[in-house]
This record gives structure tokens, C-alpha cells and sequence, in this order.
């Protein structure tokens, strides 16, 4: 059920940022509803994402209930008719566009001796040609102000690999290094381009493996807990303010500590 008392109690820290409009793809669960909640809190107005109608349908009554102005948009970000019926929906509605959150991928992941032919072809369209796309379409709309914010979401398996993690991993490393490209071209034109990448988070989906495991599994992380959308969303929140001014080009890793050790603390090298 909505917690209407939870979601109150999220901050609001960053002023500049009411009234402004964003776009978060894959908003609708876990990390990307949570980064749609905390920029409602800040005031912004928010589209809402997914390919399913009913998660979109849900998440934009709970929000609207709580006051918040959402625009909800069902589309695929790995089809081009999705992603022209996302920027033609949020410039119809709002009129312009300053923050593109690419959070929707697909998260499957495979032992690469598994083959997954398949697959790899799925998630270069969502995980790869739709964020390229979206960023483009939105940059072209942020050039015109001279100012704008895009955001990528990566995860920590782009840098460390995942035992299994393709082809999720090879993806989500080409969406690392094209944050960095596109934050070079951007620059001059006013436009800060970043990533976010999340380590282990707790999310509704249910945890990979079992829940007698949790606390070995949280004795992997050096602050030694799993983190919640949340502390993904403030990271998202804080790169999109003014506080962030002269960060570009960056990957921040939102992990607890997990890509700073080279094993847990109890099997050392």
C-alpha cells in the first residue's frame, strides 16, 4: 500500500529545482519510482514511465494523490515509436524538458558460455540505442535554453564484472563510456551529462537468493547493509541541482562501499 507518511518525510533540499520538468524512464518500481518521488518532492513535474499501463496507471494515481505533477507516458524505450511518443508527450504537456532520467533496462543476466544471442540484441535496444536516443532528442530541447541535465543509470557491473553479467554488464560499461562522450560534446552547449551506478539495493522485487542469506550477503559491503532506492534517487536529485554546477562526465557510484575492496572482509587475498 502507499505510505503517504514515507513519502512526506523525503527531503526537499534543492529550491532551484521547482517547476522544472523531467523525464524518468522506468519509473514505475523500485530505483526509477523512487528517483520519480524524491523529484516530486523537489517540486519538479515528472513523467511517468513504463511499458506496462497498470504500473504507470498505479504510480501516477499514487503520486497525484499526493499532490505531485506527473505526467504518465506508456512507452518503450527500445522502439523508436516509444521514445517520439515520450519527448512528443512531455513537449506537449510542459513545453520544455531539464532533467532526462535513463533508468529503464532490462536487467537479465546470463553466463556468457549460456549464449544469449537473443538478448544481447534486446538489451542494446533498451539498454544502449534508447538512452543514446532519448539523450539526443532531449539535448537537442536543453540546447535552446543553453542549460539542461541528463542522467544515466548504470550499475557497479560495469566496472566489476558480475559473475553472469552478460550480456547486462557490457551494456551498461557502453552507457558508461558514452555518458563521458556525450558530457564532452554537451559542455559548450550548457548541458552537464552524469551516471549513476548502484551497487546492491533493496528493492520490491524479491531478493536474489534467501532471506536467511541477507546477512552474508550484506557482509560483502563494507558499510555492511544493503541501500534503498533512495539513496540512488538523492545521488540523481543532487547531480540535477545547482550544487552540482561543475560536475560533468562523472560515474558515482552509489554501492556502500563495494567497488573500493577488492574482496569481502572475511576471505581476504
Amino acid at each position: 500500500m502507499p505510505d503517504r507518511d514515507a513519502y512526506f518525510a523525503i527531503p526537499a533540499r534543492y529550491p532551484e529545482l521547482r517547476g522544472k520538468v523531467a523525464l524518468v524512464t522506468g519509473s514505475t518500481q523500485d530505483i526509477g519510482k523512487g528517483i520519480a518521488e524524491r523529484l516530486t518532492r523537489e517540486g519538479m513535474k515528472v513523467v511517468i514511465n513504463s511499458r506496462t499501463p497498470e504500473a504507470v496507471e498505479e504510480t501516477t494515481e499514487e503520486l497525484r494523490g499526493y499532490g505531485a505533477d506527473v505526467l504518465p507516458i506508456v512507452a518503450d524505450v527500445s522502439e523508436d515509436e516509444g521514445i517520439a511518443r515520450l519527448i512528443d508527450g512531455v513537449m506537449e504537456q510542459y513545453g520544455t524538458l531539464d532533467l532526462l532520467v535513463n533508468n529503464a533496462a532490462d536487467l537479465r543476466r546470463r553466463s556468457f558460455l549460456e549464449g544469449a544471442e537473443e538478448l544481447l540484441d534486446i538489451q542494446l535496444a533498451t539498454n544502449v540505442r534508447g538512452p543514446y536516443l532519448l539523450c539526443l532528442r532531449a539535448a537537442e530541447i536543453m540546447r535552446e535554453k543553453g542549460v539542461g541535465n541528463l542522467i544515466n543509470i548504470s550499475t557497479v557491473g560495469a566496472l566489476r564484472a558480475h559473475y553472469s553479467g552478460l550480456p547486462y554488464d557490457a551494456t551498461k560499461g557502453a552507457l558508461d563510456s558514452m555518458t563521458r562522450a556525450m558530457a564532452a560534446d554537451l559542455g559548450r552547449l550548457g548541458i552537464r551529462v552524469n551516471c549513476v551506478a548502484p551497487g546492491p539495493i533493496r528493492q520490491q522485487r524479491e531478493f536474489h537468493g534467501a532471506e536467511e542469506e541477507l546477512p552474508s550477503y550484506q557482509g560483502r559491503v563494507p558499510l555492511g547493509m544493503l541501500g534503498l532506492p533512495s539513496d540512488v534517487a538523492a545521488t540523481v536529485a543532487f547531480l540535477a541541482s545547482d550544487d552540482a554546477a561543475f560536475i560533468t562526465g562523472q560515474i558515482i557510484y552509489v554501492d556502500g562501499g563495494l567497488t573500493a575492496v577488492l574482496t569481502p572482509r572475511d576471505r581476504p587475498i
